[in-house]
Formats: C-alpha cells, structure tokens, sequence
C-alpha cells in the first residue's frame, strides 16, 4: 500500500514501515529474491523489506544483499548497516552508515505473554506493568529481538546475554540493555512506539565507553 512511516533518526540513520499491499510484481522492478523463498505471504514480506530498504537509501545496492549462516543479512564490502522485521501485512527496516542497527516489529499477542518466561529474567518480570502486562511484555520480547538482529551473529540466551534495564510501559519510551556475550560487553540504547497493537523498537546507538 504504502510507506506508513519513516523515522531520521540522525544524519546517517533511518527507518521506515511499510504497509504491504502490493503483489509481487510491483516488487520484482526493484528487487531480487533468493529461489529458496518460496511461501506466498514470506516471498512478499521479503519483496517489501528489501524494497523498503531502497526507500530509506536510494543508493544502496539491495540486489548485492547476502546472508550469514546466521540468518542476518548483509552487503559484502558495502558501507551499508541495516536490518529488516516483518509481521502480517508489515515490514520494517532501518538502515545507517554509521554503526550497527537492529530492529523489530510485533502485534501484541497472547502467545508472547504465554512464552515470557523463556525471555525475560525474574528481575526483568518484576518490572512489567500490571495493567498493561501483555503489552509490556510484548515491547520487551521486541527489543531483545532487535538486539539479537544488531548482534547479528546468533547463540544468544535471551535472559542471560540481554539484560534490559526497568523502564515504565508507556505508548513510546526508551530502553536500555546491558549485552554480554563472551568478551562482548555493550550497553545500548534502544527506542520504542506503539501504533494500535504494533510495537516497533529500534536499537538507537550503543553507549561509547
């Protein structure tokens, strides 16, 4: 349908949502795809990411696009950071020039209340909104997955290597999340906002010691 929404987040940083309504032949003027997608509805995800990629930054070169064995997505020698989400009849992407990026885009849904325990630590539970439990819990299962996508590299443990600091559920807000990984240690900075029952988070930046 169209670009619902973009976010310059600075000079060298964008994001950007789009609402698929498209076929895939409106995609397939601007973009390749890898044979081995082949369900309908992820072809089209797929389709609208890297197109939308193209929307934030003309310039970069989305038919160069490979993937890692851990499933991330990059340009070989390109200056390019980006990453992609989608969800339903959405896909979201955000790109810099800069620095590493991640990002997430989720509908508010009972299954994520129901596997919680497997993402959040117990500190982390205890700061959940009562009243909008699901939704917070929702915003933090988000942001891990954005974190994981600006990591880029998998084996993560969801609570042990992601460790989000207590932040109040709110319809937009910041997050911080301390990382560890092996000899990694990073603290980011992570954005938020909900449009109806759509969360989206975006790794901001990561704090230079």
């Amino acid at each position: 349908m169209a670009l619902i929404r973009t976010i310059q987040i600075d000079q060298d940083t964008k994001l950007g949502v789009w609402k698929i309504g498209e076929e895939e032949a409106f995609f397939r003027k601007t973009v390749a795809i890898e044979p081995e997608v082949h369900h309908p509805h992820k072809r089209l995800q797929h389709f609208a990411g890297r197109y939308l990629l193209v929307q934030l930054f003309p310039e970069l070169p989305v038919n160069d696009i490979r993937i890692m064995d851990s499933r991330k997505p990059y340009i070989p020698g390109n200056p390019y950071y980006f990453s992609i989400s989608h969800c339903g009849d959405f896909a979201a992407a955000i790109v810099s020039t800069r620095e590493h990026v991640g990002i997430d885009i989720e509908l508010v849904q009972p299954k994520i209340g129901k596997v919680a325990h497997k993402f959040l630590a117990l500190r982390e539970a205890q700061f959940l909104s009562r009243e909008h439990k699901l939704r917070h819990q929702t915003v933090c299962w988000s942001a891990k997955e954005a974190v994981y996508k600006w990591y880029g590299m998998g084996g993560l443990d969801f609570r042990a290597n992601m460790q989000l600091q207590a932040f109040p559920y709110a319809h937009t807000g910041f997050i911080t999340c301390d990382f560890l990984k092996d000899e990694r240690l990073a603290c980011l900075d992570l954005q938020y906002m909900f449009d109806g029952d759509l969360c989206l988070v975006w790794v901001a930046g990561e704090r230079r010691q």
